[in-house]
């Protein structure tokens, strides 16, 4: 029960930290549905190709969680602060690759046909994110840190309080008003930038001055980089980090494909895949949460007890993608109408979320699994599995029923029902895999 206790106190916490950091896209959302349909329809495509490009990077860095919580458990805490400045050069590698991508879009933006009419407004909207790009990723690096040290207090304060800024800025910039001109969109990616900025500059007075951080010796002079470390890091982030690439530019390149079917298809997908990033931040925080413990106890040499803990962890994220993924069926026509007040957006989203609601039941399981995985340095065969189902079944699948099959073209070409059917059942089987793929290593590690 004490283990129990000390998870539930970890995810409960990190949970707070990611709801108040997904209320920014929830608001965003809501603010740009509530200024013009064109507007949510841009913030869909925009934030989608950012997201891509964030998190992919985001998972390398949060990849790292299983080394420090191991240095914990061996009692070397001053190791823990120099791995944290050697991942800051890859940070700042991975930093100024994102930036190119988000600053320069054009080359997706073609590529992926989104409308000439919408060009404009997405183009602006990456061109601000990328610059605010420096301060989230190092926030990221100060929140997994936070997270290895089994202390996420001080991270889900800055986040609750970077959502008390971030949503009147929002409303200011977008609308407009008090000598400011409405920014539609882009309204919402400024806000972001100031924001981001912000809460990055009290994560460095804090670790700076805070004692929590004192004996990990973090103030030291920056090493040269340590090519053998660095590459242990790459070798763990990196598939981590591709595979994140993958989940994450499958909804991507949904996104960029519904918006071929206009603003009320692109409007109804957003909001349907707002909830179900809501809802993922539920087996998020559960994955940062065990996985961290169960480190911990394999840094100690007690392999029973890390693995017990995993298989608690997956019971626990299969009951609650249960509950949530009922939450969503028994409101589906209710949820839309907090984004919106257009009754074909609400209508279309309401049917959307029947899917939604299989999706997460999967992505609870999946999304734990893999967070276990890396705690045994597993990420090839993730990341593979990924490529072949996510891209391969959900995403080709979903296209394919919506623009080649004549039998459902006909039906859903200007509809993403068949992009959410594919994702769902692709998840399911990539769930069925993960688990299998446990049992397989924990096996292998038992003494």
């Amino acid at each position: 029960m004490h283990e129990l206790a000390t998870i539930a106190r970890h995810a409960g916490t990190v949970l707070a930290g990611q709801l108040a950091i997904m209320a920014f896209g929830v608001t965003d959302t809501i603010v740009a549905g509530r200024y013009s349909a064109d507007a949510l329809a841009a913030l869909s495509v925009a934030s989608a190709l950012f997201v891509s490009v964030y998190v992919s990077l985001m998972g390398v860095l949060q990849a790292l969680l299983p080394i420090g919580p191991e240095q914990q458990g061996r009692a070397e805490t001053a190791a823990i602060g120099a791995s944290f400045r050697q991942s800051l050069y890859l940070a700042l590698g991975f930093t100024l690759l994102g930036m190119v991508i988000l600053v320069f879009p054009d080359p997706i933006l073609n590529w992926t046909e989104v409308p000439e009419s919408m060009q404009g407004d997405v183009r602006t909207y990456l061109i601000i994110v990328g610059w605010a790009l420096p301060s989230a990723m190092f926030f990221r690096l100060y929140t997994t840190l936070n997270q290895a040290l089994g202390r996420p207090q001080l991270v889900t304060w800055l986040q609750v309080g970077a959502l008390v800024l971030k949503v009147p800025l929002s409303i200011w910039f977008t609308f407009g008003g008090w000598g400011l001109e409405p920014q539609g969109a882009a309204g919402c990616a400024w806000a972001t930038l100031l924001v981001d900025y912000a809460i990055a500059i009290v994560a460095i007075v804090l670790m700076r001055y805070q004692k929590l951080y004192a004996p990990l010796q973090l103030w030291q002079r920056m090493e040269a980089p340590d090519f053998r470390r660095l590459a242990a890091f790459l070798r763990l982030g990196v598939p981590a980090g591709l595979s994140i690439l993958v989940e994450v530019t499958s909804f991507t390149l949904v996104a960029l494909f519904v918006a071929r079917q206009g603003a009320l298809s692109a409007a109804s997908h957003q909001i349907a895949a707002n909830l179900a990033a809501v809802c993922y931040m539920v087996p998020l925080s559960l994955g940062i949460a065990i996985s961290a413990r169960v480190s911990w106890w394999r840094g100690t040499g007690n392999e029973a007890q890390a693995q017990k803990l995993a298989w608690m962890g997956l019971k626990i994220a299969a009951a609650s993608g249960l509950v949530l993924s009922g939450t969503l069926l028994l409101a589906r026509e209710a949820l839309p109408q907090i984004y919106t007040a257009d009754p074909g957006v609400v209508a279309l989203t309401s049917a959307l979320l029947l899917w939604v609601a299989l999706y997460h039941a999967s992505d609870s399981i999946q999304c734990v699994c893999i967070f276990l995985l890396r705690c045994w340095r597993v990420t090839v065969a993730p990341l593979i599995v990924y490529c072949s189902l996510l891209w391969g079944g959900g995403l080709a699948g979903g296209y394919w029923l919506a623009y080649k099959n004549e039998a459902t073209s006909a039906l859903w070409s200007t509809n993403p029902t068949p992009f959410w059917i594919g994702s769902g059942v692709s998840l399911a089987l990539v769930a069925i895999i993960f688990i299998y793929l446990m049992r397989r290593v924990l096996l292998a590690h038992r003494h």
